[in-house]
């Protein structure tokens, strides 16, 4: 089954009852039972729902897996993979990753005996050299937040396949339209949900899809323990997503690719981050591992001044500048003062994270009009 296909099709059947054909939307919270333990599968909708039922399933087939798990949030997510661990083990994740996450591994789970190593994942003998025996998991970006940078990832399957550790993957920027990594190796792949997967700017949620059986089994233990998923109409809006998610991550490269080529000839860009540029230095990764190289864009401004940056960001009229990404309308943000405010500015700026870089979410609008709104805000 094509993607398109599946977009629409996977994981909805039509509802038994009336025979309707889009998923209905469960609000319950109990399920009542015939006698005690004899139900129709339901019990308690923070254990089991309907509606999140067949989106759990919708993700797994469009990531080629065989279990979904949906979470309240995309933190909530990666929250339940750290609870895999123990007091102990170690992570390695890459240096350039979401701050929310750099977050939650170091002021959180820090805390509680785990240890994280972060490195430059684009030097594959960064990773070996981070490994030791207590290293559990191997947490990477790809392409990452905000840099843009591409992480191979069936050689960092290979690498935790050799040292018999967990391999988590955010596919968040990329989509499953774009890469999956789990036919890479990969044993985890997380989605913000409320990005690129719900793609309309008005849901937040996290899932987690992989294949194995009995991880697939402890996850969901913590999914439930733990309580942090998401409503059966969340869910419902992001079936609705879905059945588009091919259409827009179309134009969303179609657009990027303008974009890009755009901010690359201007006088007063200097370095333009996406992985669709032959100048990008994991490009011949990216052309092997995505079918395409998505809308997200991160560039800097010539000179290292603040207030032009600022300028920047508070002269766009399409653009708006907030937090979050992939709906289908274009933002913009500021990633040193928004999304990774949360690392130290000194670590930001080893990792090549200048306090003038933009991020741009290039949504579904006509390109023409994107470039004439950059335009006039870098004039």
């Amino acid at each position: 089954m094509k993607f398109g296909t599946k977009a629409i099709h996977a994981g909805v059947e039509p509802d038994p009852t009336t025979g309707a054909i889009m998923t209905p939307i469960y609000q319950t919270s109990t399920y009542v039972q015939a006698a005690p333990g004899d139900h129709k599968g339901y019990e308690y909708s923070r254990t089991h729902n309907p509606t999140r039922t067949a989106l759990q399933n919708a993700l797994a087939a469009l990531e080629n897996g065989r279990h979904g798990l949906c979470f309240a949030t995309g933190m909530a997510s990666i929250d339940a993979i750290c609870k895999l661990l123990k007091p102990g083990d170690e992570v390695v994740s890459t240096n350039d990753l979401y701050g929310g996450t750099y977050r939650l591994f170091t002021k959180i789970f820090e805390g509680y005996g785990v240890k994280f190593r972060f490195v430059d994942m684009g030097d594959l003998r960064n990773v070996e050299e981070a490994m030791t025996p207590n290293t559990k998991l191997i947490w990477t970006e790809t392409p990452t937040n905000p840099l843009l940078r591409i992480v191979d990832i069936a050689a960092l399957a290979a690498i935790a396949k050799k040292h018999g550790c967990l391999f988590g993957v955010d596919n968040t920027f990329a989509s499953p339209y774009l890469q999956n990594p789990l036919d890479l190796g990969a044993d985890l792949v997380m989605h913000s949900v409320t990005k690129y997967l719900g793609g309309h700017s008005d849901v937040v949620m996290g899932a987690l899809v992989v294949n194995d059986d009995a991880l697939a089994e402890r996850l969901a233990f913590i999914q439930n323990s733990s309580g942090a998923t998401p409503g059966p109409m969340d869910c419902f809006l992001v079936l609705r997503g879905l059945k588009t998610l091919h259409l827009r991550m179309q134009r969303h490269c179609e657009n990027g690719r303008v974009i890009a080529d755009y901010l690359t000839s201007h006088p007063k860009v200097d370095k333009v981050y996406w992985p669709g540029l032959p100048t990008h230095p994991n490009h011949e990764v990216a052309k092997r591992q995505m079918r395409g190289f998505g809308g997200m864009i991160s560039f800097t401004l010539k000179g290292d001044s603040m207030d032009d940056a600022k300028r920047v960001l508070s002269s766009t009229k399409l653009f708006s500048l907030a937090e979050s990404l992939g709906g289908v309308e274009s933002l913009l943000g500021h990633p040193a003062s928004m999304t990774h405010a949360s690392i130290p500015r000194e670590e930001r700026l080893r990792n090549g994270l200048a306090d003038t870089l933009i991020r741009l979410s290039v949504g579904l609008e006509d390109a023409e009009d994107l470039v004439e709104d950059l335009r006039q805000a870098l004039g």
